[in-house]
């Protein structure tokens, strides 16, 4: 079974998660090293943070208490969990411009933080103000069968269901399939 992974971080400007071919058990996607993990953060604004093989895969890790959070519908729970992880790994917010894009804010790094702590803080902040701005958990695992992708809701109007339109498109075919069938 294909493990879970965040398709719509907030604030990405394509709405959808970097594609690679593997993914950790953990849920999000599995550079195959140190050097791809790097290319990653490089591409998505990421610090350069000094990466081992070993240190590499701690974010991967560190994924379970992400993951925690969002399978969460209630939101006093989740502002809880969020708090906590905060308390855990303090962000330091700072805006920055990204080649090409506008100013947005990210957590920074010490210098001495291990990849976990910069991807727990980074995630812990975003999550709290998204769930500030929206006022409920924005966030949810895609309700397609054999989909156990993540997304954040970021439309306006109804909650969002999937995470991306290939999902919901197979589920509403595969349903107007079974009608025709009967």
């Amino acid at each position: 079974m294909a493990p879970p992974i965040l398709a719509h971080p907030p604030g990405t400007a394509s709405r959808r998660a970097p594609s690679h071919s593997a993914r950790a058990s953990t849920g999000i996607p599995a550079p195959a090293d140190a050097a791809a993990l790097r290319g990653v953060l490089e591409r998505h604004g990421g610090p350069p943070l000094a990466l081992t093989e070993d240190t590499a895969r701690e974010p991967r890790d560190a994924t379970a208490s992400l993951i925690r959070i969002l399978d969460l519908d209630d939101v006093d729970e989740a502002a809880e969990a969020i708090n906590a992880l905060l308390d855990r790994h303090p962000a330091r917010p700072r805006l920055v411009r990204l080649p090409g894009r506008p100013w947005s804010l990210h957590a920074r790094a010490p210098h001495d933080a291990d990849p976990a702590h910069w991807l727990l803080s980074t995630t812990a902040l975003a999550l709290a103000l998204w769930l500030g701005e929206r006022g409920y958990c924005a966030w949810g695992r895609c309700a397609a069968p054999g989909c156990r992708r993540y997304f954040i809701d970021t439309g306006r109007r109804s909650p969002q269901r999937y995470c991306s339109s290939r999902c919901g498109t197979r589920v509403r075919v595969a349903a107007h399939c079974g009608r025709r069938e009967r």
